[in-house]
């Protein structure tokens, strides 16, 4: 048996002659999840043979940030890396190890690409954060710039509005202050810590897991990435057009009430649904439907009793344009 005291944490470092800036890169956030990882190498290949070059600012590859959960090939180590990221004095399992070493390194830049995968079949999107505000959940001022680049990654679909909707849902269930603002913690993952540390940053979702394209999305984004920030002489990517996008605002999320509440049927991320359509039915026989025309997103039929069930989306038109 592989003990976590076996491993240990890599980045990697390129710095240019002229100013600009500090970007971190990084895959395998949750270990069975690998096309960020085979992408950031790809690109390191091309940095130390000289055929690509970074000529200002910095950025920093972390090829696997979980090498437990890598080794292993699943999701986690011991637990969510992506949930309640923040440094602990007493590190109780290997994902608060990882965010002792990660928080402080996310720390040192201004921009992160976080390059995921997920299970089901669809399209690549990246997950946007909050517009600027100076409120308590996630207060930001690098909304026009985040959406900006985002439109650069090479993808068309975009999902805003994850920790505030997320944090409706806390809200709700919570019974006390102290709860709420624990349980508001494990919301904050790598881009919410990063955004929390004066930095921007995006979430790219480049395929299915197994999706022999996934690498290349992943790759593109890296490129288009370091284009558009400039840190490679390279013309900035074009932006993808307005018309051509789909933008989706999360909007509400509904809870499991009790284990035996079930859906209609196996939905996926980004099924369309209708007002009024039936999404699945309460242990008491209750049904539950659709509030509004838009998508389910993060379906979660195994969720345990008092967990996120299921999130609704609706169409953002004004996304990207919303801060000039």
């Amino acid at each position: 048996m592989t003990s976590p005291r076996q491993f240990q944490f890599k980045s990697i470092n390129y710095t240019g002659l002229q100013p600009g800036p500090g970007v971190i890169i990084m895959g395998a956030t949750h270990g069975n999840e690998v096309c960020g990882t085979k992408a950031i190498r790809r690109v390191m290949d091309e940095i130390d043979s000289g055929a690509l070059h970074i000529a200002a600012g910095s950025v920093t590859f972390v090829p696997i940030v979980n090498p437990l959960a890598y080794q292993q090939v699943t999701r986690n180590g011991d637990r969510n890396l992506n949930r309640d990221l923040f440094p602990k004095a007493n590190p109780q399992d290997f994902e608060d190890q990882i965010a002792n070493w990660l928080c402080p390194l996310l720390g040192q830049h201004d921009v992160l690409l976080d390059i995921h995968s997920f299970a089901a079949t669809g399209e690549p999107f990246v997950m946007v954060g909050p517009l600027d505000n100076d409120g308590t959940l996630q207060p930001f001022r690098h909304a026009e710039k985040e959406r900006a680049w985002a439109r650069r990654l090479g993808v068309r679909r975009f999902v805003d509005g994850w920790l505030a909707t997320y944090g409706d849902g806390v809200q709700r269930r919570s019974r006390s202050a102290d709860e709420l603002e624990t349980v508001l913690r494990y919301g904050v993952g790598t881009t919410e810590y990063m955004r929390s540390t004066g930095g921007y940053a995006l979430t790219l979702e480049a395929g299915q897991h197994d999706d022999p394209a996934a690498p290349d999305v992943a790759y593109r984004a890296i490129m288009n990435t370091l284009a558009h920030l400039g840190l490679i002489v390279a013309p900035d990517p074009v932006p993808v057009d307005f018309d051509a996008m789909e933008a989706l605002s999360m909007v509400v999320v509904h809870d499991k009430l009790h284990a035996d509440d079930a859906f209609s049927r196996p939905w996926k991320s980004f099924d369309p649904v209708e007002e009024g359509e039936l999404i699945g039915t309460r242990a008491d026989g209750t049904p539950v439907t659709a509030e509004f025309n838009g998508r389910i997103l993060f379906p979660a039929a195994s969720a345990a009793a008092n967990t996120e069930w299921y999130y609704l989306t609706r169409t953002n038109p004004l996304f990207g344009r919303e801060q000039g």
